[in-house]
């Protein structure tokens, strides 16, 4: 029986992704670790469109979702990893490589996860631990911001290895994080939606890495802040004081 194809488009999307991890761990190694974070942004905007491109144009496909997979380990779990190990891990000895495989080995991990229970999860609004593009965003906006400002990733060793365990412990944690993923794209919107998407466009260009960096920041800690709500919403009830019971006189 003559093999199938694979579709091109989506496949484009998710080869772009890979390319720019793959480049991002050049650029680390030749210390150029602005270009490596930007090229991280860049695999998360193409690992972003690879999925909608492939629903919009009905080309989903069994061989699309592996290489997709296969893709973000390298983009977003093995090139984040090696750029914070580069930048300022690597004076750190047996801690640094460490704190940097707990990231590697926490999007392994996160990616497995997500694979075997995509066909059960019942609530599509929330992802279960943060997801590794975000992760990996997060760290790569740590580096962005320090060699945009000029610091040497030697005197902020020790955050960049709380930030590389952050986003790794993270991942498999058992937070929720909005996945946005009801969003339809094909939809009307009132007119300030387009108002508040072109002003975040203004924001994020007077000044990139701080803008990303602190949106992935916020969103990080946004599934810590959700757990927080959740628990005490449940502990309320269990607290609140019964009513006083009369006895009959």
């Amino acid at each position: 029986m003559r093999d199938r194809g694979i579709y091109l488009l989506p496949n484009l999307f998710t080869t772009g992704a890979l390319f720019a991890g793959f480049y991002a761990v050049v650029q680390a190694m030749n210390g150029r670790f602005e270009h490596a974070a930007v090229a991280i942004f860049i695999a998360m905007v193409l690992d972003g469109l690879d999925g909608r491109v492939a629903r919009m144009t009905h080309t989903q496909s069994a061989f699309g979702a592996e290489y997709d997979s296969l893709s973000d380990m390298v983009s977003f779990g093995v090139a984040p990893a090696l750029v914070i190990y580069e930048f300022a891990l690597q004076g750190m000895g047996k801690l640094g490589w460490i704190a940097a495989f707990v990231y590697c080995a926490g999007a392994a991990l996160r990616l497995a996860r997500f694979n075997t229970q995509i066909d059960t999860v019942t609530d599509k609004r929330f992802f279960q631990g943060l997801p590794s593009p975000s992760a990996a965003a997060l760290l790569a906006g740590f580096v962005w911001v320090m060699v945009e400002y000029g610091v040497a990733g030697q005197d902020v060793r020790w955050l960049a290895a709380v930030v590389a365990l952050f986003g790794g412990l993270t991942m498999v944690s058992n937070f929720r994080y909005y996945s946005g993923k009801e969003i339809n794209l094909r939809k009307s919107v009132p007119f300030f939606v387009i108002l508040l998407v072109v002003l975040a466009f203004i924001l994020v260009s007077t000044s990139p890495p701080e803008v990303l960096f602190g949106v992935f920041v916020l969103y990080g800690l946004s599934g810590y802040g959700d757990a927080l709500v959740q628990r005490l919403r449940r502990k309320k009830p269990a607290d609140a004081t019964p009513p006083l019971q009369s006895d009959g006189k």
